[in-house]
């Protein structure tokens, strides 16, 4: 009874098989068809490898929505370099509130000299490159945001050859925590005063011809200081060429999220215009020499996710490219044999053997086909 039930269960699922069988003795192998089977097996093999390499890539997926945090204070990561000594600058945040946040708050002042040495000079060359390019390849932040973490940090290296110079330039670096509005990060001379209407700088003491603004921005970023990410304004280098000159950056900064494989992290990215003049009051150019920083948040924030092919979608696309090319050339290998199918059929139609005759009005007649003269033997 069971084997009687097994045979009803196999004959049913043969029944079923939607795949014809065809008996070898019915199968016909040719020259042809094994150079397309080769050239579509070689199709194959290269389009598999390349799928493969599409599958192991990821990308960079962008998401905006409405930044709804009012709270949270805002970091400012500042290392720049100004050509003046340190007792003779001040630098300090005036917001929108007109809440003054001074650099003794997070900064460092430290003497150095404004020269570089060959290798942070070609250390800044290296980072200047690559702003460049930046600026016209705009899917090169895509890598730089995978390989965070991954291509070390982009801090311009300490002095190598131990120079004995007097220091000429001061260095402000450090940390700054700031009201998530609107603000003004200035450098300038004399040090900050509060003020009951908002805040001034002590520079009758310094003299007009030592003013000198030159600098060099090593970093400035906003957000979690992350390693890695290359900032839009890192590696510049401004050298005045007037005691009274101001040099205005105004920057526009888009709260970002950014997950990938190797981190996540809450930043920030910005976008910034440069502006430079010479204050000349007579001529109608007013304003106070320094480095004016005018820095916006958006409304909006970024998430940054880095996303990757699903392993089914892999193998689906992967049995689309096999079946794809059988089904492609099984195809193009029948319409080539039939068109020569045709081109052999219409020649050997065309064949005739000439072989001298007379017709029965006597007439001489040169071209009897090869099957009558056949029929007369």
């Amino acid at each position: 009874m069971r084997r009687l039930n097994r045979k009803k269960t196999l004959n049913l699922m043969k029944e079923l098989d939607a795949f014809p069988k065809v008996p070898e003795s019915y199968i016909e192998t040719t020259a042809s068809g094994g150079t397309v089977s080769l050239i579509a097996f070689t199709t194959m093999a290269l389009l598999t490898v390349m799928e493969f390499m599409v599958y192991r890539d990821t990308w960079m997926k962008y998401e905006y929505e409405v930044d709804k945090d009012f709270t949270s204070k805002l970091r400012i990561n500042i290392d720049i370099t100004v050509a003046m000594k340190c007792q003779y600058i001040g630098a300090d945040v005036l917001d929108l509130a007109e809440t003054m946040v001074s650099s003794a708050d997070g900064l460092v002042y430290e003497p150095v000299i404004f020269e570089l040495s060959p290798l942070q000079r070609e250390w800044q060359r290296m980072l200047q490159i690559i702003q460049n390019r930046l600026q016209e390849e705009h899917s090169l932040q895509d890598i730089i945001f995978k390989s965070a973490f991954k291509s070390g940090s982009t801090a311009l290296p300490p002095r190598e050859d131990g120079s004995i110079q007097p220091p000429d330039a001061c260095r402000i670096h450090g940390q700054l925590y700031v009201n998530k509005v609107a603000g003004n990060f200035h450098i300038t001379v004399g040090k900050a005063i509060p003020h009951p209407r908002g805040h001034a700088h002590l520079a009758a003491l310094v003299s007009h011809e030592s003013y000198n603004f030159s600098h060099r921005i090593d970093h400035l970023s906003f957000g979690e200081l992350i390693i890695g990410i290359i900032n839009p304004l890192d590696g510049t280098e401004k050298i005045a060429s007037d005691h009274n000159q101001m040099f205005q950056y105004f920057i526009t900064v888009v709260p970002t999220k950014l997950q990938t494989y190797k981190i996540s992290a809450e930043t920030h990215q910005f976008s910034v215009t440069e502006r430079e003049r010479v204050i000349n009051h007579a001529a109608g150019s007013h304003g106070v020499s320094g480095i004016f920083m005018k820095y916006d948040i958006s409304s909006l924030m970024v998430t940054v996710t880095e996303e990757h092919m699903p392993f089914w979608q892999f193998l689906v696309r992967l049995c689309g490219i096999v079946g794809g090319i059988f089904s492609t050339t099984g195809i193009l290998h029948g319409i080539g044999r039939f068109i020569v199918g045709i081109i052999c059929c219409r020649f050997k139609l065309g064949s005739y053997k000439t072989t001298p005759g007379t017709d029965q009005d006597g007439t001489l007649n040169n071209y009897i086909p090869l099957l009558a003269n056949d029929a007369m033997h």
